[in-house]
């Protein structure tokens, strides 16, 4: 059923997308403006209205059927059911005394390298 509703939220969600595309311009928005649409007239203008809002709101009404039906199908799990169970105890890490911290040395070599004159 999820798989349905999925499909069906896509196809709502291109043709919205096509709808709001075809749509004329009726503003400077962006400094673009006028041109003529996909249709011209005010009887086309409103039926692209009519149907932008159809789109809407079935893209409403199928994203919360699609909210509802996941929350039942994951009803009584939750994500922190996947971590191993907790023992207790916490593990200190353990701190390098403070010998290893320096540079390892090499004996009585010079501190510069010779200079080759």
């Amino acid at each position: 059923m999820e798989t349905v509703l999925l499909l069906i939220h896509l196809i709502i969600t291109l043709a919205l997308i096509g709808v709001v595309l075809l749509q004329r311009s009726e503003g400077g928005g962006l400094g673009m403006g006028g041109g003529g649409g996909a249709m011209t007239g005010r009887q086309a203008a409103t039926a692209m209205t009519k149907l932008t809002w159809a789109l809407g709101v079935l893209f409403l009404a199928n994203s919360v059927a699609l909210t509802i039906l996941a929350a039942q199908n994951a009803a009584g799990s939750s994500v922190t059911d996947l971590l191993p169970p907790d023992t207790g105890s916490v593990d200190a890490p353990v701190l390098p005394s403070g010998e290893s911290l320096l540079p390892p040395t090499t004996g009585d070599a010079p501190l510069t390298p010779p200079r080759a004159d």
